[in-house]
């Protein structure tokens, strides 16, 4: 079992939408960097949405910044965890970021997207009350795991 740790945030104060993943998978956390998997989709879709179809080419810097030009943030629910490879379903043992202290800090946030089901439960359980107070979007993991997209 691994003890993993997710990443400083990646947020300026002209972020608007907050994308939260669960924990970053094994490749990620080799690489240390967001999304490294190269079969996860996530970089194809934020591509998509920043209007920058070469966006999975780019290097690790320019993609994070691409992402602040468009006032997209990123950042994981969870803090800490132990898990044997990169599946969501075998994390144990979490622990949330503070992600109160975060939209504390940028002000701005308006929309947070949570990338796939742990995500999503982990925020619904250790931040209820900000369900109700931000625009919160239970979206469909990137990750190559969630073969129906």
């Amino acid at each position: 079992m691994n003890n993993c740790k997710s990443f400083k945030p990646s947020i300026d104060n002209n972020s608007r939408i907050l994308i939260l993943g669960s924990m970053p998978g094994v490749k990620s956390l080799e690489k240390q960097q967001y999304y490294a998997h190269p079969q996860n989709r996530f970089w194809k879709v934020m591509g998509t949405i920043c209007n920058q179809p070469n966006l999975p080419d780019f290097d690790y810097d320019m993609k994070l910044k691409t992402l602040l030009n468009n006032n997209i943030a990123l950042w994981d629910t969870i803090k800490t965890c132990k898990r044997v490879g990169s599946l969501d379903s075998d994390i144990q043992n979490e622990t949330q970021n503070d992600i109160r202290k975060l939209l504390k800090t940028y002000s701005n946030i308006e929309t947070i997207c949570l990338n796939g089901n742990k995500s999503y439960i982990a925020f619904k359980k250790y931040f209820p009350d900000l369900l109700g107070k931000y625009n919160c979007l239970k979206m469909p993991s990137t990750s190559p795991a969630n073969a129906r997209y």
